[in-house]
């Protein structure tokens, strides 16, 4: 079986398409469909750019899943993972041992890291933070004497993660309908001004979905709630970007109401909003953040909770044994790698530099898209970003079927060499940090190109 894996790895007849669909399951997809035509093999990756099987040159203006924050083809990165895997290729973290490079990425976290986030926990992906944060949480308050605090509050279009406790703390309904439906979970509206904000100013709406927030609270009971989580920017919800009014007031509310704090940093983390954390972006203070992604930029897989003093001072003085981990917490090679990327982050200034490209990104696509009546808004944040696409623009009519003219461009875009991701009606990006002027140049020409065909294929549809 070996010998025809790596024989058939090198030979050109090999069928792809055929043994892909036969045997390989696809994450978040509709196999009848997709089998029904060709899956793109990528092959290469150098910088902003992917090759596939046909020599395509793409443009990845999603870094992979949100994640690869230096570019590919980072030799620094190889050469960390190689140097690991020479010395200690995998221990554990039990059993009471560490490796030097999980410590060393403990105590660099912690020292980036705002407030005092001064303890590490480390997993293998954003899924596992999530899990790992709010059995935290329900531990915590179990330990303080309250074991009637279990109940996660999150938010609609939230998403962390697809094991089921993190879907079920996410507000995605279609990942609800397919079993990831649990008690001791609730959800508020998101601070969608542009979806929900009707006639009210961005600040005024940004406080009324707070409210929301407060309001839940009073019908549960705050003596029933462990913790609200969270994304600083709701990613995978549509780059749902909130008031500056919304987070502070939050804040307040999770205060007043003595429920923990958790900021999902999962895809806001190491440097994306132009900050090295999105809670430093929107003056967040939160007990437990969740990273993942670009902590090695995607590389290889690592995830990590950071835990304020509040909450690592019960779990560590009173708690006894946490009993939770994983096989490859603390993995050393993926520390190793993330080190060598934090290195590269902060060497390169990509926090500051994802700041000042995406306004330059921002700016480009207003030029190239801001009067084509398909384009309602365009909104980011560093270099994360959205682009509404709706039926009236004067009044912020979505198109009916949500998701359809999404679809449409998202397929236009892969006609163009270019991945964006679609949300419902809603164009989403995040390019690498390392993107440049010329880069962005091309990437907003092949985004103009494919809306400007989506809106060709709609244009009976808008006002």
């Amino acid at each position: 079986m070996l010998d025809h894996i790596v024989s058939s790895v090198q030979a050109p007849d090999y069928d792809w398409q055929a043994a892909d669909a036969a045997h390989h399951l696809h994450p978040f997809s509709d196999h009848k469909s997709l089998h029904q035509g060709r899956v793109r093999i990528i092959t290469g990756g150098d910088g902003v750019y992917l090759t596939d099987d046909a020599g395509h040159r793409i443009l990845d203006g999603m870094a992979g899943l949100w994640c690869v924050a230096v570019g590919y083809g980072r030799q620094e990165l190889v050469d960390a993972a190689t140097r690991q895997m020479q010395t200690l290729p995998f221990y554990n973290t039990f059993f009471k041992t560490a490796t030097r490079p999980v410590i060393a990425l403990a105590d660099r976290l912690t020292a980036m890291a705002p407030g005092d986030l001064n303890h590490a926990f480390f997993a293998s992906s954003g899924s596992e933070a999530v899990d790992t944060a709010l059995r935290m949480a329900r531990t915590y308050w179990i330990t303080r004497g309250k074991p009637g605090k279990r109940i996660i509050l999150g938010r609609e279009y939230g998403y962390h993660g697809s094991t089921t406790l993190g879907a079920a703390a996410g507000g995605m309904v279609d990942m609800h309908r397919q079993g990831a439906v649990l008690p001791d979970f609730a959800h508020v509206m998101p601070p969608y001004w542009y979806g929900y904000g009707g006639q009210m100013s961005p600040e005024e709406f940004g406080l009324y979905a707070a409210k929301q927030i407060e309001d839940k609270i009073r019908e549960i009971g705050a003596e029933s709630i462990a913790a609200f989580i969270g994304e600083p920017i709701q990613g995978a919800g549509g780059v749902i970007i909130p008031p500056e009014t919304y987070w502070p007031e939050v804040q307040r509310i999770c205060r007043e109401n003595d429920i923990l704090l958790i900021a999902d940093e999962v895809i806001t983390g190491f440097g994306r909003t132009g900050r090295m954390f999105g809670s430093e972006t929107f003056g967040i203070a939160p007990d437990i953040m969740t990273l993942a992604k670009a902590i090695t930029s995607g590389y290889i897989p690592l995830s990590a909770v950071l835990v304020g003093d509040r909450v690592a001072d019960v779990l560590i003085n009173e708690t006894g044994e946490f009993y939770h981990g994983f096989t490859y917490s603390g993995h050393p090679v993926a520390c190793a790698v993330a080190l060598a990327n934090l290195d590269i982050l902060e060497s390169e200034g990509l926090a500051a530099r994802a700041e000042a490209k995406g306004a330059r990104l921002r700016g480009k696509l207003a030029e190239a898209l801001g009067d084509m009546p398909i384009v309602g808004e365009i909104r980011g944040v560093g270099l994360i970003g959205a682009i509404e696409l709706t039926a009236d623009r004067r009044t912020r009519r979505f198109f009916e079927k949500r998701g359809r003219v999404g679809t449409i461009c998202r397929d236009h875009c892969f006609a163009n060499d270019l991945v964006m991701r679609a949300v419902r009606d809603t164009m989403v990006f995040s390019p690498p940090l390392t993107i440049t002027d010329d880069e962005i140049d091309e990437m907003v020409a092949r985004a103009a190109r494919a809306i400007a065909a989506t809106q060709a294929d709609v244009r009976s549809e808008i006002m």
